[in-house]
């Protein structure tokens, strides 16, 4: 508009209304001088706006060439809020500590004996049934421990001491929390079913069975037989009606019957130890000699492993006992007697 008016002047146009028609305009945004003329700057500091521009255009300059119109701008800002973390439950609670007042416990003024890390819990010492003194972070501690390594039950951690503490006691001089309570049942629940004898399901009648031998996939269901007046047999592997001779511990004669973990330490790929010398054509999954489970070792370290399951410890590349291995040989050196070979059955656990 202003650059309007401006034509207006040069054509002629009475320079009165022009310039009411420019003061009318600028009231709503700001001009800016951005190249300074000597008569302009003089004139600037005398008059007001519409008198300079009076002015300057009596004396014949120019004002097109150094004005450009500029709108007010207002940038909005954005607000920002700030995302705060969120915290659980367990991170809101330092170390737990017991209830001086508490008449069911029976606190001591010793050592806090399941602290083997020397943390230095400031709970007061409180004894267990087995009459050692814990306090609840450093129990938490241990009990966790013990099921990280797959146990399903709760001893000492004071050597020689084999008390078993129930797992009620547990949850009140640990001072469990619900989350801490839910973890240790759900994996007392899971560490318990792989110490459970085999436990199976008839595909005939649904009942539950279990194998009186281990070595045997052939089982015998009476319930079938006195229904069926037939003895009928089932594979305790593919669950289907036993074909075939027997007795067997790979397969029976049906279809895609396979023992899975047969056939993976057939086709696991060999280890490459990063510590132990000499050792090549050992299978990288071995199915531990004392109870079958099947382990797989880090490559790192020693060749000898403890079993997750039963917590034997065997040599991975002979498969011996880790105390017979080493009356031959070293922990970082290949076995006297050589690379086991890879296994073709699973060994069956001689629980008592």
């Amino acid at each position: 508009m202003l650059f309007r008016c401006l034509l207006y002047i040069n054509g002629g146009e009475n320079i009165s209304i022009a310039l009411n028609r420019i003061i009318h305009v600028t009231c709503s945004f700001k001009v800016k001088v951005t190249h300074d003329h000597p008569q302009m700057a003089q004139s600037r500091r005398q008059d007001g706006f519409a008198g300079r521009l009076r002015q300057w255009v009596e004396m014949g300059l120019d004002v097109a060439a150094f004005h450009t119109v500029q709108p007010r701008v207002h940038p909005v800002q954005p607000r920002v809020h700030p995302v705060q973390p969120r915290v659980q439950p367990e991170q809101l609670q330092g170390e737990k500590c017991y209830d001086p007042g508490d008449p069911t416990l029976r606190f001591v003024d010793t050592e806090d004996e399941l602290d083997f890390l020397c943390e230095g819990f400031t709970s007061r010492r409180a004894l267990m049934s087995c009459g050692h003194a814990v306090t609840p972070t450093s129990l938490t501690n241990w009990c966790r421990r013990l099921l990280d390594q797959g146990k399903s039950r709760f001893t000492c951690g004071q050597s020689g001491c084999t008390v078993e503490w129930p797992y009620t006691e547990v949850r009140k001089m640990a001072l469990l929390t619900p989350g801490e309570r839910e973890y240790f049942e759900k994996t007392l629940a899971s560490n318990a079913r792989k110490f459970i004898l085999d436990t199976k399901f008839c595909p005939g009648c649904r009942s539950s069975l279990q194998r009186k031998k281990a070595s045997n996939l052939r089982v015998r269901c009476s319930v079938c037989t006195a229904t069926n007046g037939r003895s009928y047999e089932f594979c305790w592997q593919c669950l289907r009606e036993w074909k075939g001779p027997y007795p067997r511990a790979d397969r029976c004669e049906n279809d895609g019957c396979c023992n899975e973990s047969l056939k993976t330490l057939k086709n696991c790929p060999d280890i490459v130890f990063e510590t132990v010398m000499g050792v090549t054509g050992c299978p990288s999954i071995r199915a531990c000699p004392t109870c079958g489970s099947l382990v797989e070792h880090s490559r790192r370290k020693c060749k000898s492993i403890v079993c997750p399951r039963c917590r034997i410890k065997f040599c991975f590349v002979c498969l011996k006992l880790t105390k017979k291995c080493l009356e031959t040989s070293d922990y970082f050196i290949h076995c006297s007697s050589g690379v086991a070979p890879r296994q073709t059955s699973i060994p069956v656990w001689g629980r008592k």
